[in-house]
């Protein structure tokens, strides 16, 4: 089992499903020649050749519209968007084709499509380059939305995703990509909307996903020095929501913290405790904390950056309010 990082994972399941599938090709803004913005396909073009490293006009409308039509006719595009929030320019292709095309001609058509896209802070990309609004697309029925925290679920997820026959929106975090971790040797995959206990702990449930999985693993680190042991849920998939780990945790805890790197707000953290309070009320021991982002759009400013995003002393500070 090696150890590499979340970039080389990731990069490595791409490889792979070229490999075995024919119909498995690449298309986004320089993903060829250059190798990606963030050096994922850096040596696809050379190997596997124009046809099936396609670099695109500077247009995620005319990405998606692509990628949909060319799924629609029986391969398996991976749409590659530099940044989740370029994606609000390619909304309708999204969310009224993509999502929508399976149920609207009653099974008869399958949109077998992976966006691949990059979500969050910490890169001093300011306000319109560094969002988190990864529960918007979770919203629409018909679009798988995964976000993996570890290279071994990047991997796994994302080959389970170019075999699916459904459309997946699949976000990348963007400062997990130099992130190590072990995966596993050889084909495997990773089933998705499955939910995952990445820590045992039978004071409290940290329910997480993506890159605040690992801030989550270091508050409780810290916790476990205090004698107060965290298990943490990690979502891995927010539609379709798997909430049984969820609920097995939280009726032995009795407690949840919410950790979500996006705006508390209407955000991912508001649809998990409203489940909780819905299925396991009677185990409710204190209210549901949720730590999220500032409501600001995010500063360029380093310090004031780092200020808005969800820090490890602010899980830790909800931890014990709740305890």
């Amino acid at each position: 089992m090696a150890r590499i990082t979340m970039r080389e994972a990731i990069s490595q399941a791409l490889w792979e499903e070229m490999e075995r599938d024919p119909n498995v090709f690449i298309m986004g803004e320089e993903v060829g020649v250059w190798g990606g913005s963030y050096a994922v396909t850096k040596g696809f073009y050379d190997h596997f050749g124009a046809e099936r490293v396609r670099d695109t006009p500077i247009s995620e409308a005319t990405i998606v519209g692509a990628a949909v039509g060319a799924a629609l006719t029986g391969l398996r595009p991976v749409a590659e968007l530099m940044t989740i929030n370029f994606a609000f320019s390619a909304f309708d292709h999204i969310v009224n084709q993509a999502a929508k095309l399976h149920y609207m001609f009653a099974g008869q058509m399958e949109v077998p499509l992976v966006i691949r896209t990059v979500s969050g802070g910490g890169r001093q990309l300011a306000a319109t380059h560094s969002q988190t609004p990864d529960v918007i697309f979770a919203h629409f029925p018909g679009l798988k939305v995964v976000a993996p925290g570890t290279p071994e679920d990047a991997k796994g997820l994302l080959k389970s995703a170019i075999r699916t026959n459904d459309p997946i929106f699949f976000i990348e975090s963007a400062t997990l990509y130099q992130s190590r971790g072990e995966v596993p040797d050889g084909d495997y995959l990773i089933p998705i909307g499955k939910s995952k206990i990445q820590r045992t702990g039978k004071d409290i449930t940290l329910v997480t996903y993506s890159k605040m999985l690992e801030t989550s693993m270091k508050a409780a680190d810290q916790l476990a020095q205090e004698g107060i042991e965290a298990e943490i849920i990690d979502l891995r998939t927010l539609r379709p929501l798997d909430m049984e780990p969820v609920l097995e945790s939280f009726k032995k805890t009795n407690r949840a913290v919410i950790v979500e790197e996006g705006w508390r707000s209407f955000g991912v953290g508001a649809e998990v405790s409203a489940r909780i309070y819905e299925q396991a009320f009677d185990y409710v021991d204190a209210p549901i904390q949720r730590v999220a982002q500032k409501e600001v759009p995010l500063p360029y400013s380093r310090d004031l950056e780092q200020s808005a995003l969800p820090q490890v002393e602010d899980v830790i500070r909800a931890v014990k309010e709740v305890l």
